[in-house]
């Protein structure tokens, strides 16, 4: 055999392979139009893993719309809240599973100071500026792209948002990678850059009920969070700047406690915030940084994260208003979040870690939500 016939064979061999490889990525993604947004087509993208177990995205708002997974039993559910309609999502609650930015969480009073200039930003809860104001990175339409050499079924959205947009400098580049495995793993990669001095804090605002989303409350939930200290909050939610060991509080969670065991305690920061609605500070020692087990399904979430700080909520506010997929309601507490990032308020606490961003470097990180039974 000669070099050219060689080559040849290499080159059909190749081209069989990415036809292969294209068949596969196909029937892992299924993209589907979801509505029209500001002229823009909406999608909402299927992806199953080997399993057979889906999740379902859509690029408004970046968001995770549906999470199916097995109980000990093999019966699936979906255990996280969305909307069956996009309408229904325009209309619904703007954080239900959306990549949050530009800042996730608050920003005391709508301002912060970025070498000498104040930068005002839109007010939305309360005196605060929270999830990067009404009109932040959960309610635009995202740019969508299947990836097509991945061994996963994965899904990229990017977003390029504006200089001075919700009052934050710099025009930021941002991507989100949703990579969904065979081990059930939601592996979401987060890229950011700047071309001028910014801050930024990225999450994934997903709410989780482990019975299935709208099947009763989240206290019976077992938490595990490795975390030795947490940050207080004010009357507003806003950090004091004081750092509290969890040890011989309601916030050890350090072994495991379900979370309704003390969240009735008469303890400050209980009661200032309706429940939990507070920042870990993460100890990042371990691969796993908190589990979730539900003991009657035998659902296991676990969270893991290079970002030194996560938000657990507890949907202390959520009241039955919103309906969710198949009529189901969102009830109070029925539903947690455990939001991977930086801590509230940041660009107004020095001592905190940075979230401020450089043009010509790139925020890069990365948390995986994995789903499995005991």
């Amino acid at each position: 055999m000669n070099k050219i016939q060689f080559f040849t064979l290499i080159l059909a061999a190749t081209s069989i392979i990415s036809c292969n490889q294209l068949t596969k990525n196909k029937e892992m993604v299924r993209k589907d139009v979801f509505g029209n947004h500001n002229g823009k087509d909406v999608y909402l993208l299927t992806l199953t893993n080997k399993a057979g177990n889906v999740i379902r995205l859509t690029n408004y708002g970046a968001k995770i719309n549906w999470i199916e997974v097995p109980d000990k039993n093999g019966r699936k559910d979906n255990v996280t809240f969305g909307y069956d309609t996009f309408d229904e999502t325009l209309k619904g609650d703007m954080s239900f599973g959306s990549v949050v930015g530009r800042y996730a969480n608050r920003i005391a009073k709508g301002k912060f100071t970025l070498d000498g200039v104040e930068y005002h930003t839109p007010i939305n809860n309360g005196p605060n500026t929270l999830h990067g104001g009404p009109a932040g990175w959960h309610s635009v339409v995202w740019s969508t792209e299947i990836l097509k050499d991945s061994k996963f079924p994965a899904v990229k959205f990017t977003y390029v948002s504006p200089d001075m947009e919700a009052g934050f400098p710099g025009t930021v580049n941002a991507a989100i990678t949703y990579t969904w495995t065979d081990n059930n793993e939601i592996i979401m990669d987060y890229q950011c850059t700047t071309d001028k001095k910014t801050v930024i804090n990225v999450t994934n605002h997903a709410y989780f009920n482990l019975h299935g989303a709208g099947n009763g409350d989240i206290l019976d939930h077992v938490l595990t969070m490795k975390a030795s200290a947490f940050t207080p909050v004010d009357s507003v939610m806003i950090p004091t700047g004081e750092i509290r060991p969890v040890a011989g509080t309601p916030f050890d969670f350090n072994t495991a406690h379900t979370i309704g065991e003390r969240i009735g305690d008469k303890y400050d920061q209980l009661i200032l915030g309706r429940g939990y609605d507070h920042n870990y500070i993460l100890d990042n020692k371990e691969e796993v940084d908190a589990t979730v087990w539900e003991p009657v399904s035998g659902r296991m979430l676990e969270v893991i994260t290079d970002q030194p700080g996560l938000q657990l909520y507890t949907g202390n506010f959520l009241d039955g208003k919103q309906i969710g997929h198949g009529g189901k309601a969102f009830n109070f507490r029925s539903g947690l979040c455990l939001e991977s990032g930086h801590f509230p308020d940041s660009p107004n606490h020095p001592d905190f870690p940075t979230t401020v961003l450089n043009p010509g470097e790139t925020l890069k990180t990365t948390t995986i939500y994995r789903f499995s039974v005991k």
